[in-house]
């Protein structure tokens, strides 16, 4: 459950009532550019009662763990690990973890208006969620890392990348697909949890079939209705997100981070990786370990926060 533009007191996040909420935890980052940073962990479960939130300014939340269901702008949107949350100032919400019982944790950036404004697609920021993409794995672990201290790019330029990535994607983004029951809500997360945690492996559609319990025909369908993307793409944001964790945290030879993240071949993880990150597993690993800056150069202007 992200917080947004929020003042924090004691490690806690201030709701929009002035009242605390006891499930979070939140911590500043250092911002810059324009770009707020708060590193989030809620820890509500099926037994915590939501309620209702608004959005203080545009953000974006990465979900780096665990999951949960966002009620926003007359949708629900289910969060899973790898996706974005997307705020829009005014938009009320509600985070609801009736599926979810293991909590979430992530980095959520908050954006002046000025810095939106020049990014540009204003549309873009009403979109409410965006599913685990393979555009957004390696950035979002960027921003794990930056956020844990264990990358020298700073937290704040990571955002700034990532929101330049979302205005991308969402711009290129077709038409969302019906709703889909609440039974089938289920099946989905709890498939998508096998597959996370299988994402090493040789995990296919059958076996995430059977983890629903469907076929896997219907089960193809039905994923695809619920996180907005194939479970053989879920399972390619799996492999790049634990390849992204893998290079920062870890100093293994890259083929080694290839098959530790489930890919089959060399070959194909660069190529995967390169068409997802914009450059290839060794540039990552270097970007992720250089002193900062990124390119703010565009952004220079804009006032820092």
């Amino acid at each position: 459950m992200p917080v947004r533009d929020a003042p924090i007191d004691e490690g806690r996040a201030a709701r929009p009532c002035g009242t605390f909420a006891p499930t979070i935890t939140a911590a500043p980052l250092p911002g810059a550019h324009g770009v707020s940073v708060f590193a989030y962990r809620c820890r509500a479960g099926p037994h915590d009662r939501p309620y209702v939130e608004q959005h203080g300014g545009h953000s974006l939340a990465y979900i780096h763990a665990g999951s949960f269901a966002c009620c926003c702008r007359g949708g629900r949107f289910e969060l899973t690990t790898g996706a974005l949350m997307v705020g829009h100032p005014g938009d009320e919400y509600m985070c609801v973890h009736d599926h979810h019982p293991a909590g979430d944790a992530g980095v959520s950036f908050g954006y002046s208006d000025e810095l939106v404004e020049r990014l540009g697609a204003g549309a873009a920021w009403r979109r409410g969620a965006l599913p685990p993409l393979a555009q957004i794995a390696p950035l979002g672990e960027l921003a794990r890392a930056a956020a844990q201290g264990r990358s020298d790019v700073a937290p704040a330029e990571v955002g700034l990348l990532l929101a330049e990535r979302f205005v991308v994607l969402v711009a290129s983004e077709r038409s969302a697909p019906r709703a889909p029951s609440a039974a089938d809500r289920q099946r989905v997360l709890r498939a998508a949890q096998w597959l996370e945690a299988q994402c090493g492996e040789a995990a296919d559609l059958d076996g995430a079939a059977a983890q629903a319990g469907l076929s896997a025909f219907h089960f193809l369908r039905v994923f695809r209705r619920v996180l907005g993307v194939t479970p053989h793409q879920y399972l390619i944001r799996c492999r790049l997100r634990r390849a992204a964790r893998l290079l920062v945290d870890e100093a293994l030879p890259v083929t080694t981070v290839a098959f530790e993240a489930g890919f089959g071949d060399l070959s194909n993880f660069v190529r995967t990786f390169g068409r997802a990150a914009g450059m290839s597993p060794q540039r990552f690993r270097r970007l992720a370990h250089r002193g900062p800056r990124i390119h703010t150069a565009r952004f220079a202007k804009t006032a820092p926060t």
